[in-house]
């Protein structure tokens, strides 16, 4: 990484870099219920991405998303079931976590992060980290999703700093240089060891 200058804002996606997250329980959970049913739901996830940008833009409603997961699970899983299994799937990068306070002591930290409101609500929005963060920038609030201009733009507009105050974490190679071509300092995050590393040339 090329440090333009020390940075007075520092921006962490959530997923990955955060908290690691694994579909594979997802296709577990699912196959418990049916033999096959895991696979076949994911294959249609997959096929059909454009409903999970739209989730995660704030375009489609919870009760919306949920009719259509009904139907890609057959009608086999409730409602408040499939919230579950859609959302138990988040561990914890502990490294990159026990750096928040330090950090914390010493820059503004935001939080920025394509997302939606079931996963908040049944998957991370517990995890006690969370308090070292200014604001949470979450797609489906904002209407907008990484690598669009306007969920960088409106960090700025809170933040009231210049782009090349923030440095931004993300695990997405392509929204790390987004950020870079709106003049952010950015790491892309390929390891949490090596995520590490970058960080504490900051503390």
């Amino acid at each position: 990484m090329t440090e333009i200058q020390k940075p007075e804002i520092i921006v962490f996606d959530l997923g990955n870099v955060l908290i690691p997250f694994h579909y594979d329980l997802i296709i577990n959970r699912l196959n418990e219920k049916d033999a096959g049913l895991g696979e076949r739901f994911v294959k249609k996830y997959m096929e059909n991405y454009e409903v999970h940008r739209n989730f995660e833009k704030g375009k489609m409603s919870e009760e919306e998303f949920l009719s259509v997961m009904r139907e890609w699970t057959e009608n086999k899983v409730s409602d408040e079931e499939f919230k579950k299994i859609y959302s138990e799937i988040f561990t914890v990068n502990d490294e990159m976590i026990s750096l928040l306070p330090e950090l914390k002591n010493k820059y503004r930290l935001m939080l920025l992060s394509n997302t939606n409101s079931i996963h908040k609500k049944y998957g991370w929005e517990k995890f006690p980290f969370l308090s070292n963060f200014e604001k949470l920038f979450l797609s489906h609030e904002v209407g907008a999703v990484k690598p669009e201009e306007e969920i960088y733009r409106t960090v700025e507009n809170y933040t009231k700093a210049k782009p090349d105050a923030h440095l931004f974490i993300d695990d997405v190679e392509e929204y790390a240089l987004t950020a870079q071509k709106l003049g952010w300092q950015a790491i892309h995050f390929i390891s949490e060891k090596q995520a590490v590393a970058e960080l504490k040339k900051f503390l």
